[in-house]
Parts: structure tokens; sequence; C-alpha cells
């Protein structure tokens, strides 16, 4: 719901839409506004207009996705964007000072109503972000962002933000120019009334677009037009770096602004209309919003009915102060939570603390927090060499090596030392859960808390639940997940879980191709030009050899030799060939370059050595991963196939331009899965490629993963 009120002159468009949780610009919501606008004209004595949301912590934010989703025409584009640029044209062109106030989330096209305003004042509220994100929807601005931002803050600063698709704070913003004044949230309508009695009174002029100077080389490529092909070049270079090409929104957007920023708003807005209907009915788009409405879904993730059921975590405590205990603890701790850090020794204990000291650093030298803030979080995490505090923890991680008997040792001596409701969680990263639970008294307090490595990056976590795992225990690990950040998966006891079990089966496959070819870095190519982040052999480089293998063997013991690990791995774990961590693996790893370690060619058997078409690699890889997770949706491993898009996606960082394993292979047909694998079947004479019978069954009712209805 849009009104407009009237208060001693001052007018006030009000956004507060009963029916959700936010405002967004959907087609009702801009015809609305369209005709307050028009009407603004016709009032007399109007000294100024506000604009501003009744929603505690949301401005606007932003258009509404599902009617881009469903844009499918060119034309059918051109004519949404124009109904959103006219109306921001006519808002700027009141005759009467506009003000944006922004006291929370303003992206999209919130950030471009604001934009059209004359003045945009923001609080400290650290709920305000102020941005333009639509690149990671496959799209770019559409309602006049790649015209004035520009205009507002300078070439270089929006740059930043349009092809990043970053928001920035409050403080930010006030610094690179994009709001004009910043106020207390407490008492903000006074501040904000005087700020505009002050404008009005004093009779203020603004000039629209100027943006602040910039200093040192920046300032002077942004002020001589001849230079500013240099700062196009270094964005494009930029992109290309980040994205390998592979999204097209960033460079559509990036070329946009390099012809609009020299002409009138009619034709700039014009190059930017066609350039949106251009994204707007891509694949990548309709996939990048699929993955964006996956990502809210399980960001939100509750088990039903257990919304009462969660417990508050303030206190808890990691066992194992290894750079993952580590790794926890601080992630813990920089969400308030008081983290009780054991091992056995002073060193270990010192390793965990320097691995926590290392993250908080980083994010001080980024801006993220401030030293004095690292510090503080810091000493919420107090090292002990025994179990004193763990009465008074109300959750426990264990961070210990992966091994069954001593993970089972460590549950029986927490049994013994915690208090009756306390949750015991591991992380392990493929052992049954149910095992560990076994030896304790109330296995309904046990679950499993995978996180993946690094901690404070890695987005998901894998949330294992036994037979005996308590709804209020799964209920508290959802809210630990919600408040670390975090997304969660719900997935069922079973050796490897799902991403490993999934990803672990490719790794398997890349070392049988491997042994074909004789070529890891033309494989690791084939598979990051599908769009991975990086290789199977770089990924093992990067992991540690040993660890993947741990869990190889582990999954190759409960899955038979799909799993099977070929020579290579145990020739190179022989000549203590790990990876990253000692230096050499596949790669040879130093500063300044990265190459193949030829000593791990010349293990390998040439007089084997034949070459593979680089679809075959990829369908090899790809579709076994396919033939996996149907069969932990067959095995009820998870309950749905969005499940494992977002494991995948967050975990692997399988290509989010693809839309998810599962959501790719209903693209490219299920049949098309089934006959290939069937044919590598035959050309192998192995099983491993057999598709499983619920991959079977889809085919046979030409049917799909996500036929049975989803987020989108």
């Amino acid at each position: 719901m849009i009104t407009f009120r009237e208060d001693n002159h001052i007018g006030y468009v009000e956004f507060d839409d009963p029916d959700a949780k936010v405002n967004v610009l959907g087609a009702n919501a801009l015809a609305r506004l369209t005709q307050i606008v028009s009407d603004l004209g016709t009032i007399s004595n109007l000294k100024a207009v506000v604009f501003q949301s009744r929603k505690p912590g949301v401005f606007i934010a932003g258009a509404d996705i599902r009617e881009i989703q469903s844009i499918n025409e060119l034309e059918d584009a051109r004519t949404k964007v124009r109904v959103g640029q006219d109306l921001f044209d006519a808002i700027e062109d009141l005759k009467i000072p506009t003000v944006a106030f922004i006291d929370g989330v303003a992206l999209g096209g919130g950030c471009e109503l604001a934009l059209a305003c004359l003045y945009r004042v923001a609080t400290f509220n650290d709920k305000v972000k102020i941005g333009l994100p639509e690149v990671n929807l496959g799209v770019m601005p559409g309602f006049g962002g790649t015209y004035r931002l520009p205009r507002i803050i300078g070439l270089t600063e929006s740059l930043k933000l349009i092809l990043a698709g970053k928001p920035v704070d409050g403080r930010k913003a006030l610094r690179i120019g994009l709001v004009d004044k910043l106020i207390p949230s407490a008492g903000a309508e006074a501040h904000l009334l005087e700020y505009i009695h002050r404008i009005v009174e004093k009779n203020v002029k603004k000039k629209r677009y100027r943006p602040p100077r910039s200093k040192g080389m920046i300032g002077v490529l942004e002020r001589f037009r001849p230079l500013h092909g240099l700062i196009f070049k270094q964005s494009r270079q930029n992109v290309m770096a980040l994205t390998k090409g592979r999204y097209p929104a960033p460079l559509k957007a990036l070329e946009t602004i390099q012809q609009n920023f020299y002409v009138k708003r009619p034709r700039a807005l014009e190059l930017e209309r066609e350039a949106f209907a251009e994204l707007a009915i891509t694949d990548i788009s309709k996939n990048l919003i699929h993955v964006f409405f996956l990502m809210e879904k399980y960001k939100k993730l509750k088990l039903p009915g257990g919304e009462d059921l969660s417990a508050d975590i303030r206190h808890m405590s990691v066992l194992g102060a290894g750079v993952m205990g580590g790794g926890i603890a601080q992630l813990l701790a920089s969400r308030g939570i008081w983290v009780r850090l054991k091992d056995i020794n002073f060193e270990a204990l010192a390793q965990g603390l320097r691995a926590a000291v290392k993250i908080f650093s980083e994010a001080v030298k980024k801006r993220r927090i401030t030293k004095a803030e690292a510090e503080r979080r810091m000493g919420q995490i107090t090292p002990t060499l025994d179990y004193s505090g763990f009465g008074h923890t109300d959750m426990v991680i264990e961070a210990v090596v992966e091994n069954m008997d001593i993970k089972k040792s460590v549950f029986q001596e927490l049994d013994g030392v915690v208090g009756p409701h306390t949750i015991l969680a591991t992380n392990t990263s493929a052992l049954s859960v149910t095992e560990m639970a076994s030896v304790v008294k109330d296995p309904s307090r046990v679950v499993g808390f995978h996180f993946f490595n690094p901690v404070h990056r890695m987005p998901l976590v894998e949330i294992i639940t036994t037979d005996r795992t308590s709804a209020a225990t799964t209920a508290t690990a959802l809210g630990l997940a919600k408040r670390l950040g975090k997304t969660p998966v719900v997935v069922k006891d079973s050796s490897g879980f799902l991403v490993n079990r999934i990803l672990l089966v490719y790794m398997a496959e890349a070392g049988r191709i491997l042994e074909e070819t004789g070529d890891p870095e033309h494989i690791d190519q084939v598979i990051t030009d599908f769009g991975m982040p990086m290789g199977p052999f770089l990924l093992s480089d990067e992991v540690g050899l040993d660890v993947g293998l741990k869990v190889m063997r582990i999954l190759q013991d409960s899955f038979g030799d799909r799993y099977r690990p070929v020579k290579i791995f145990d020739k190179l774990l022989e000549h203590k060939k790990l990876g990253k961590k000692t230096g050499t693996g596949f790669y040879r790893h130093n500063r300044r370059a990265r190459s193949i370690d030829p000593v791990v060619i010349g293990m390998l058997d040439r007089s084997q050595v034949h070459s593979v078409a680089d679809p075959v690699i990829q369908k090899r890889l790809i579709y076994l991963m396919i033939n996996e997770a149907a069969r932990c949706l067959e095995e009820g491993v998870v309950d749905e196939p969005h499940a494992v898009d977002v494991g995948m996606i967050f975990g692997t960082g399988f290509p989010p331009f693809r839309g998810g394993l599962l959501y790719y292979a209903d693209k490219i047909g299920i049949g098309e899965v089934v006959d290939e694998l069937i044919r590598f079947q035959d050309q192998y004479h192995s099983d491993r490629f057999a598709p499983c019978e619920y991959l079977k069954r889809l085919k046979e009712q030409q049917s799909t993963f996500y036929s049975t209805g989803g987020v989108s």
C-alpha cells in the first residue's frame, strides 16, 4: 500500500505493503505511485515531498522479482521498464525538493527511486543497505540507475556498485556521496524535519549531478573525459577476472554506462531499457532468479511446527582447536556467542586461536568491523585444556580428527560433563552420526552440524539428523545456522551425507579420466569451462588429498566401487604430495604461480594414455553427479531436489548461472542423461554408470526432478 499525507506543507509518500514483509515495486505499486506523483503537481503550497517507508528496517527492497521472472518477450520487458523510468523521471522533474528517507534496505528499484530524488537522507541504523544488486539476478538496473548513479557519485564508485551488485552501508554511502546526510534512528522524524526545514527556509540550492571529487589518480581519470576509457578498461578486466565472461549482465551494464554516460536522459534511458530487455529474457537470468528463490527459501528454513521448540543459544563449546575448530569458534564469537575452545595441549589451542585472530584481522583490514570490535569478540573465546565450564554450555560442536573411535570417546566424555539439555553436535564430514549417538544416554540431543571449509566464507551448513534426533534439537540447529548467517540443508544420516557423497563420485571419476588422458590440467580446464570455480585436481590440492581420500574410502566401504580411488591418488599420498599445505600435489604451489607437477605426470602409466573428447569429460563428471543426487532422493537422504541444488551451489560452487545440478538436469533433459549414462556403461563396461531406478523412472514418466512443484 502506498499512501500520501500532508503535514504543515510537507508531503509524505509512504510505502507499507500489509501483505508482505518488505515493500517492492511491482506493477500495481508503480501504477499507484505514478498516480500520486501526478497529483503532487496539483497541491498548492507544498514545499517538499518525502518518500519513506512505514516498515521497520526496509525502505524498498527492489522490483517484484516474480514479474521479472515472468518476462519472456523483448517488448514486454521494454514496456515494464518504461513504466518505472517514466515514473522516476516525473519524480526527478518535480519543481519542489524531493527527499528519500532511508532507514533500512534500499535495493534495486528502491535505490533507483532514491536516486531520482534531489536529496537522500539515511540513518545510522545497521540495517541500512543501499545498492543495485540486479546483476546477481542476471539483469541490470532498469529504472534509470545506470544513468543517475554515475552522475551522482562518479564513474568509478558507481561501476563498483553496479558491476559487483554489492550494497553499501550508510557510512560508506555518505562517504561516496550516495546519501547527503546521516541522522540517528532515535528521533529520526525530528532530525529529518529539521533537515527539510533548513533546505526549504534557507532555500538551499543543490546541484543534482555533481559527483564528489575523487583524490589521486582516480580523480584525474574522472575529471578528464579522454581518460575515461582507462576506467572502463580496468572495470572490464575486473569483471572478466571474476566471471570469466559467463555472466552477461555485468558486461552489458558496463557497456550501457559507457554509452549513456555521454548522452542526454531520453537516449540514456532508451539504451538502458534495451539492455535490460535483452538480459531479462535470457536463460541465465531465469536460472539466477531460480537460485535467488532457492536461497531465500533455505535461508528461512524452519522445522514445520518447530518454531516454539528452538532453544536460545548463548554459550557454546568447541572441541578440537585446529584450523577448523578455530574457524568455528571465530564464527560463533562474531555472532555474540560465548565460546569455550578445548583441546588436549597448548600448541593445539594456540593454533585454533591464531586461526580465529587471523579471520578477525582480515575483517578489520577490509573495514567490516573495527579493531575494538574484533578484540571484544575475540575476548569471547576462552581456551581450556579440560571440561571446566561445560556444564553450563547450551551446545557443543566437536571438530576433532575424523576417526570414529576418537569421536565416540569424545561423546562419551561429553555425556558425563554437560547438562541434561545440552545439544551435542558433530562437525564430521562423512562418519555416521547415529553411531556416535549410540554411546550417549540421550541420543535425541545429538545432531550433525557440518560446516564447509573455510568456515567463515562457505555459506552452507549440513544439519544431519538421525532417527533419534528430536524435533527440538533440529529446530535449535536450524535457528543457530540462521543466526550464523549460514544456509542450512537438513540431511538424513547416511555415509557422506549429501554434498560429499555427490562431490566424491565426481572426484573418483576425475581420477579415472586422468589415468586415461594423463592431463590433469586439461580436465580442470574442461570443468571450469563448464562453470565450476575450480577443477577436481586443483580442488583436491586446496582441500588436501589426504582429507578427500579418507572420505572417499568411507564412501567406498558404504557404496562400493564407484568411489574406488585410482592408483595415482595412493601414489601421491605415499609421496606426501597432499596439495597446497605441502607445497605440491597435482600442482606445484608457490606465491607467484601454479603449475602441474611433472613428477605426478611421471607417476602415470603413459602406455594406456589416449584422448577423451571434452564433451565426454564433462558429461562423465556431471552426469555421474546427477545420478548420485537422484540416488540421494531415492533413499530419502534429502526430501526434495531443491535441497540438492542448494547444497551443490553453496557447498561446492556448482555454477549458479546453470540454476543448480538437478535444475540443469531438467533443462538438458532426463532422457539425455539416462541415455548417455547407459552408453557410458556399455562403452566402459562398468556399472558405475548404471542409471539409478529413480532416474529411469523419471525418464519413463517423461517427468523431471522439479515437476512435482517447488519454489519456481
